[in-house]
């Protein structure tokens, strides 16, 4: 077949021509926010490019460059505001096209030892910050939602086995009424009731905990609580101390979702925030967020990941190689989640990591810290028109603008884009349209905030 054959051929022509396009990608500053797509235009413009013949990859790669790459709003712009932003190292970018061609997976210790050892020293970096013991360990999963799922199948199991139950026996997870909507994805699919407990000004604190056990008709099928460290919306940090304090009271599995702002532990100026974390029985973390990895990028670790490695080893004739190694230091991250194909998807960061040192990334995150407490400094002492909603904790803002409607909002949102002045979408503050910046990108600077804001008077 030598049309197959050819697909696997290397060819010095299209390497050039995507090599070109990355160097080209990588050299952008600053990156441009670009627009929203047209779905029509590129309905037009992708019609019949999958042929039995196929298209020159140049005539391709023009395609993807002039039309769809246009309209993708660029996570990685510093003026990417909205949501929780993206901002990769180059050496972070760099190295995902490393694994990439080299077709790196990390399912087993086998297969991947190399690409493993290498992730597990950022998980035990980042297990060390939160002051998890040095048995800790778990592996780099896709996202919040895929940590929050196996972390907390983990916490259903092992409750199952501890009370003695089955399938179909009722159980809980306390949660609190900011908590993130992929936690409650979570418990829906994997049929475990939640116990909403009510916040003191949005953060889920030990006392409210324990009252909410104290009130409940049915506290013994209370298994587990889940406490966040940085809220997507405001990024508040629970009481964690106080929380993990009850969780100990009831024998409760402790989970901490800091997918957004667990990167904080790697910053002075708030670690003393997360005390309490160092209690926590799992701990997720996104990269791809606040410690500048690619997507998609999060990490999953356990206090005891012999746990997790019970609930999640998948059992099948042709896995059973995978667990024959007689020695301490084989590790499949294929164990400690549900899934079992992965990328190394840690290594850009360990690349990164390694290159830079952490003392830049804590200078980097401290960063998008010092730009939320500058920017509610500065609507507070040149805007009368706009108004600080809360005092920022992390690195977002939530704000008004006072007399505007949601329909105002909206409207500003789609002129700051248009105008590439900045991506910042409006969000829901107590049942109110308001608006918020998140800030991660170290190269977003306070004269782009003053930009937007202008617009906004």
């Amino acid at each position: 077949m030598p049309h197959a054959d050819r697909m696997h051929r290397y060819d010095a022509r299209m390497v050039d021509l995507v090599f070109d396009y990355m160097r080209e990608r990588l050299q952008y500053d600053p990156v441009p926010l670009d627009h929203p797509g047209d779905g029509e235009k590129l309905g037009a413009a992708l019609d019949g490019l999958l042929s039995d013949r196929g298209n020159d990859p140049a005539d391709v790669l023009k395609l993807y460059d002039h039309e769809l790459s246009r309209a993708v709003i660029s996570a990685d712009s510093p003026r990417y505001l909205s949501f929780i932003p993206c901002a990769p190292t180059k050496a972070a970018l760099l190295f995902d096209m490393v694994v990439s061609c080299a077709s790196l997976q990390g399912i087993s210790w086998l297969e991947a030892a190399g690409a493993i050892a290498a992730e597990n020293q950022v998980l035990r970096l980042i297990a060390d910050r939160a002051g998890l013991p040095a048995t800790a360990g778990g592996c780099f999963v896709s996202g919040g939602s895929a940590g929050n799922l196996s972390a907390l199948v983990v916490a259903r199991d092992v409750a199952r086995q501890r009370l003695g139950v089955g399938i179909g026996a009722r159980l809980r997870v306390a949660v609190s009424d900011q908590t993130h909507s992929s936690v409650t994805n979570t418990l829906n699919i994997i049929g475990v009731e939640k116990l909403v407990v009510p916040t003191v000004n949005h953060r889920l604190t030990g006392e409210a905990l324990r009252a909410a056990i104290a009130a409940d008709e049915d506290p013994g099928t209370i298994i587990a609580v889940v406490g966040t460290a940085g809220t997507t919306n405001a990024g508040i940090v629970d009481d964690l101390a106080g929380i993990a304090e009850v969780a100990r009271e009831h024998g409760l599995w402790f989970h901490v979702d800091g997918a957004y702002g667990g990167a904080g532990l790697f910053a002075p100026s708030v670690r003393e925030k997360y005390r309490g974390i160092e209690h926590a029985d799992s701990f997720v973390v996104d990269p791809h967020k606040w410690l500048f990895a690619p997507f998609d990028c999060a990490a999953l670790i356990y206090r005891d990941p012999r746990l997790a490695k019970a609930v999640h080893t998948q059992d099948a004739s042709y896995l059973d190689v995978l667990h024959t190694a007689d020695h301490d230091q084989e590790w499949n991250p294929t164990d400690y989640a549900y899934h079992l194909t992965r990328r190394a998807r840690g290594l850009p960061l360990w690349f990164s990591l390694a290159v830079h040192g952490t003392d830049a990334y804590s200078e980097a995150i401290e960063t998008g810290i010092a730009l939320a407490r500058d920017t509610a400094a500065l609507i507070r002492a040149e805007y009368p028109d706009l108004e600080v909603v809360r005092e920022p904790e992390l690195s977002s803002v939530v704000y008004r603008r006072k007399g505007w409607t949601a329909k105002d909002y909206y409207a500003w949102s789609e002129r700051l884009l248009a105008d590439q002045t900045g991506f910042v979408t409006p969000t829901g503050w107590e049942g109110e349209v308001v608006a918020r910046f998140a800030f991660l990108h170290p190269g977003t600077t306070m004269e782009m905030v003053r930009e937007i804001l202008d617009t906004m008077v």
